[in-house]
């Protein structure tokens, strides 16, 4: 029977452990909004910061071209093979589907054959500029998690500039400059990712390394957001820690990385060389096959769930928020200003929940289930907390003393118990008759 009961014991703290091995990882994500806890008053909810899980959000974009008119195939016009500029005998015709290249093939699934793709109509005004404007808009806060990833088709373009608005649009600021040339296109001088350190994280730079010409194989452009997280979090982003405290600190840099919409620029297309072939100008237009972004609803570290609705996507808030980004408190809810969360402390932050206002005291104060009465009040029809004798404010979450000139005492009033590994072991313990001795 000590055997059998000794495996028992054994095999539970293993898998004990095993969880709470886990317990860093999966806290660091911030995907849990409140949890129910156990303490000698009894079960309490504990909330903490919590965000939506990162995902691909091309899925819920719009897209709009300038001039509006700028794709290919309408009137129809031929243009020159990709591999070989001097075949000249393909067509872009918007009236039949084998031949047209409309917007939305930006964003399709790749891997069919042939490619699809986007186009631009060819440079056949030249020397007027070639120029496109591609405008991503989400109609919702997006924060970024992964690199912004752009293919060409065709060469990437010599003089390109990445734009990002937080405001819906009404206003832009640079992301990154792209040329073959910086200092000849915007007097900038050429710089990479690499180049930069945590001070100059936020610095704007142009960089030479995506634009090469026409007949290079590279089709590929990014936008490093990973590289500027690896300043924080390390090479390999394993601080994540590091990164949240970054970001919870610092205004500026937790707005880099937001953004509302995006916006390419596209200004001269690949040339592949210094002069422009006036001769076969059917060589130079943009084609895209592919527009990669990858981010979470921002909820103000108040949702775990973002969903789409009417069309746009909506935060699923908790902590007693409401708003597309969880940006306020619910009604009967503003006892207190609203706050964003925090990711501080790590690893489960601080929920900064919105609690029942003055006014609304008298209609669901406590419920058992959202708001439950704390350190072992008593919920009486909804409507009020009885508390224990230290204690004292709407749901019981104040101790009495804290109000005397005095203040409070080591032993004032009774805390939550512990929740580390031994509580755990202890919980599971009861659960299978077992105890330690």
């Amino acid at each position: 029977m000590y055997l059998s009961r000794f495996l028992s014991l054994h095999a539970l703290w293993v898998t004990v452990s095993s969880v709470m091995q886990h317990y860093p990882s999966v806290w660091g994500h911030y995907d849990v909004c409140k949890t129910q806890i156990y303490t000698e008053e009894g079960k309490v909810w504990d909330y903490m910061a919590c965000q939506p899980e990162a995902r691909d959000m091309i899925k819920y974009v719009k897209v709009t071209l300038d001039p509006p008119d700028i794709t290919c195939g309408d009137p129809p016009e031929t243009f020159c093979a990709m591999g070989n500029p001097y075949m000249c005998n393909n067509e872009c015709d918007a009236s039949t589907q084998e031949l047209a290249h409309p917007p939305e093939l930006m964003f399709d699934l790749e891997g069919r054959h042939p490619s699809t793709f986007w186009q631009s109509t060819t440079w056949k005004d030249y020397p007027k500029p070639l120029h496109v404007n591609i405008t991503l808009s989400w109609n919702k806060t997006i924060e970024l998690t992964d690199n912004i990833v752009i293919t060409f088709e065709s060469g990437r373009p010599d003089q390109m500039i990445l734009e990002k608005s937080l405001d819906y649009g009404r206003t832009w600021q640079p992301y990154q400059y792209y040329a073959t040339d910086c200092l000849d296109a915007f007097h900038m001088d050429p710089k990479s990712v690499r180049d930069l350190s945590q001070h100059t994280v936020l610095e704007i730079i142009c960089t030479e390394e995506y634009s090469t010409g026409y007949m290079t194989n590279s089709k590929i452009i990014h936008f490093e957001i990973k590289d500027r997280f690896a300043f924080f979090a390390g090479p390999r982003l394993h601080n994540m820690a590091s990164l949240y405290g970054q970001l919870d600190t610092t205004k500026k840099l937790r707005d880099f990385f937001t953004i509302t919409d995006l916006r390419i620029r596209l200004l001269r297309p690949a040339t592949g060389e210094i002069y422009v072939d006036e001769q076969h100008l059917a060589r130079y237009f943009y084609a895209i096959s592919d527009i990669r972004v990858y981010g979470r609803c921002k909820c103000n570290l108040h949702a775990t769930g973002c969903k789409e609705e009417n069309k746009r996507l909506l935060c699923e808030c908790e902590h007693n928020t409401t708003g597309p980004d969880c940006g306020k408190c619910k009604k009967n809810y503003q006892g207190r200003p609203w706050s964003p969360g925090s990711y501080l402390p790590i690893p489960k932050g601080t929920a900064n929940i919105c609690i029942p206002s003055i006014s609304s005291i008298g209609t669901n104060v406590c419920d058992n289930e959202l708001l439950h009465c704390q350190n072992g009040g008593t919920c009486i029809n909804n409507v009020r907390c009885q508390c224990p004798p230290a204690y004292t404010g709407i749901l019981c979450e104040k101790l009495k003393c804290e109000r005397d000139p005095g203040g409070c005492s080591q032993n004032s009033g009774r805390g939550a118990l512990s929740q580390g590994p031994l509580f755990l072991l202890t919980a599971l313990l009861g659960a299978t008759g077992l105890c330690i001795c």
